[in-house]
């Protein structure tokens, strides 16, 4: 396996695991970096640039992240807070007057980005054109009667959260998420991120799509046996799972570039591995000077706000605002540890108690939402190392 990249004295045994996740899991095309203390340690990439082609996975190649992206865009809402122009304890509709119809007036700022606001499906599905269009969303939204009592309980909002968070980003600064982002994060970090990737970067994007997990010896198929509830959650349409994940419906093309051009903070992040792990290491500390989160901003990050059964997942979830939280469903370095993964397989997360931002990227999607057996080699190999 050709990886090129650099590693810091120590970690070695993060290249180890990125090497072996081309030959024992399944890897294609992959990019994982890993800072500390605000210093890059880790930069590598393998494999091919497009899950389905032979050109090599370049420098500056980048990929839909997917759900990888919310934590990102989380990031959004809580500087606004931290600059005083968001209060996360303010109904939606202070910003958002639409957004009170159907028993929504009591839904805050906090409950969206803990997933507690009801509204992780939509009960008409939206086209793909719709989905992008800009307006079609987040009219769904504001008409949306929730599915529970916002507030009392949680469930992943899978698809709903772009439209809920982009429009709330709107309505409070006048810029779309994907521009407040590249003018206040993106730029003055120089990363790599984008929602809405810009035409004159669109050379450097490679195609994702999924792929099967490797086969054992016996013919056994290498991956993790989900609870027969998920399964059937998964498998059943009128079911919420299914009914959050399909919110946009039929599924989109996601190497449509009109797809990718799009702002979606939910689904379309377009990132580097190092553009993840410089955002979430700008998170917990000083990168180059510049700096995210205040102390008081980076607590409600990684602050518990919701846990346990997932009405969605199905599994017992935790979320601060905006955040995973680490633990079973979605392991993360250690108990302080905060990010999101991508289904299929990419992830970014930051555990400040060590002082680690990671950020993993992937063309090749496997089966799975929290917790990819790719994405916990390269953490394993991380705490190894610590």
């Amino acid at each position: 396996m050709d990886v090129r990249g650099t590693v810091a004295p120590g970690f070695e045994a993060v290249r180890d695991a990125f090497v072996g996740n081309f030959e024992q899991r399944g890897e294609r095309g992959a990019a994982v970096a890993l800072y500390r203390h605000g210093r890059k340690v880790v930069d590598l990439w393998a494999g091919t640039r497009d899950v389905d082609g032979a050109e090599p996975w370049a420098v500056d190649t980048v990929q839909v992240v997917r759900s990888a992206g919310k934590g990102v865009a989380a990031a959004v809402p809580l500087l606004l807070h931290q600059r005083g122009q968001v209060d996360l304890d303010a109904p939606v509709g202070t910003y958002w007057p639409e957004f009170k119809a159907n028993g929504k007036e009591r839904v805050l700022v906090r409950h969206l980005l803990a997933h507690r606001a009801g509204l992780a499906a939509l009960d008409t599905t939206l086209t793909p054109a719709e989905a992008v269009d800009r307006f079609s969303g987040p009219e769904a939204v504001a008409a949306q009667r929730p599915e529970w009592e916002p507030g009392t309980d949680h469930g992943y909002h899978a698809q709903t959260y772009s439209w809920l968070i982009g429009e709330l980003v709107r309505r409070a600064t006048g810029r779309t998420i994907g521009r407040w982002i590249a003018e206040e994060i993106a730029r003055p970090l120089g990363l790599d991120f984008w929602f809405g990737l810009p035409e004159d970067e669109a050379h450097r994007i490679g195609r994702i799509g999924p792929v099967e997990p490797p086969q054992a010896q016996g013919g056994a198929t290498l991956r993790v046996r989900p609870k027969r509830s998920v399964v059937e959650a998964y498998a059943d349409p009128g079911s919420l799972t299914r009914r959050a994940f399909g919110a946009i419906d039929p599924f989109p093309d996601e190497n449509d570039p009109a797809y990718r051009a799009a702002e979606l903070p939910a689904s379309n992040g377009v990132a580097t591995a190092r553009g993840l792990a410089r955002c979430y290491a700008a998170m917990i500390g000083e990168v180059d000077g510049q700096r995210l989160f205040a102390p008081a901003t980076l607590t409600l990050a990684r602050t518990e706000e919701s846990a346990g059964p997932d009405r969605v997942l199905v599994v017992n979830t935790r979320f601060g605002l905006g955040y995973m939280l680490h633990g079973p469903a979605a392991p993360l370095l250690g108990p302080g540890s905060f990010g999101h993964p991508g289904r299929g397989g990419s992830l970014g997360f930051a555990d400040p108690e060590s002082g680690i931002a990671l950020g993993y990227v992937t063309n090749g999607l496997q089966k799975g939402v929290t917790a990819d057996p790719r994405a916990q080699a390269l953490v394993r190999a991380v705490r190894s190392a610590l």
